[in-house]
């Protein structure tokens, strides 16, 4: 006895079709402008591919940045840090150039308090359990929401502070976690000025790691009003002139950008790019907004993508001592 099928040749035909053709548009589109399926980051994914789809999504960014300076400029040196209100009104400030277009391949969360003394951090369940696990801290201003949500949310992170505007960490780490905090009001510099007559004591950031014994931060955060820019540059070009990875996992860092040009901050912004720092979370300082003309603060977190910190591999190897600047 013949089958349906064999009864109903065109019925199996138009059910074939269907078939072919579901399958089709459910295949993705590979056109122009399509995002290839290997690009989209997944959960599945393990944490090196993860971390590599990300800085190709950066890459891509850093092309724009070129497309926008050349539509602007066409150099950098012709570029306003923030256009006058004239016309013809250029749509952009310089913010609008350095978009957090890297990927946390971890959770992101806000730690502290909300508007100004909280930062955005990616992946601290990764530091949970870290037995060695360090944290520096630039900038109390007596406010320490921020340095308390970490110890609150690790088991063995130390917490190193530094304020010479104040005298200790804020009242919001409770008294039972206070052993897991060192507090120095001393400031963070460019190079060491700490003798007896200078006044506030100022250090790099190798010296006072050195004093502390410590070859790596996981967490470094810095608040120091404008003098970032001075700082950094010190620390970071010897590991671009060695090729050594930077001795931290990620930087919360709050840019003051008084009295720079764009060509300025662009060529500071890419020595960050070369040592393997990627923004991955960026806000506005909206205080700071409310009571000035122009938006010259924000707030940027960056993941270092090079070396083998706990942000980036799943088995962190054992990081260089710091560089002799």
């Amino acid at each position: 006895m013949p089958s349906f099928w064999q009864r109903h040749p065109l019925y199996s035909v138009l059910v074939v079709v269907a078939i072919l053709t579901t399958v089709y548009l459910l295949m993705p589109y590979d056109g122009p402008g399509a995002v290839p399926l290997g690009r989209l980051p997944t959960k599945s994914a393990d944490l090196e591919s993860r971390v590599r789809q990300s800085n190709e999504i950066y890459d891509k960014n850093l092309e724009y940045r070129a497309g926008l300076i050349q539509k602007f400029g066409p150099t950098p040196n012709d570029i306003a840090l923030f256009p006058p209100d004239v016309e013809p009104w250029p749509p952009y400030t310089v913010w609008d150039f350095f978009p957090a277009a890297f990927n946390c391949p971890h959770e992101i969360e806000r730690l502290g308090a909300l508007g100004d003394g909280g930062k955005w951090v990616c992946g601290l369940s990764r530091l949970k359990d870290k037995p060695d696990c360090v944290v520096y801290s630039f900038g109390i201003n007596y406010e320490s929401s921020f340095e308390a949500e970490i110890l609150k949310n690790t088991k063995h992170c130390q917490i190193w502070g530094y304020d010479f505007s104040v005298k200790s960490f804020g009242p919001e780490i409770p008294s039972n976690l206070q052993a897991r905090t060192h507090f120095n009001a001393y400031a963070l510099g460019g190079e060491d000025n700490h003798g007896p007559e200078d006044d506030p004591p100022m250090y790099t950031l190798e010296t006072l790691m050195k004093m502390n014994g410590h070859d790596h931060i996981d967490i470094l955060k810095i608040d120091i009003e404008g003098w970032e820019f001075e700082t950094l540059t010190t620390l970071i070009k010897p590991y671009i002139n060695s090729g050594l990875p930077l001795p931290f996992g990620q930087l919360q860092l709050e840019i003051h950008i008084w009295k720079k040009s764009f060509a300025q901050f662009l060529s500071w912004w890419e020595m960050l790019e070369a040592a393997g720092l990627r923004p991955f979370w960026t806000e506005p300082n909206l205080v700071y907004q409310n009571y000035n003309t122009k938006p010259e603060l924000a707030e940027y977190s960056f993941l270092n993508v090079k070396g083998s910190n706990v942000f980036i591999k799943d088995t962190p190897s054992r990081h260089p001592r710091q560089l002799s600047a």
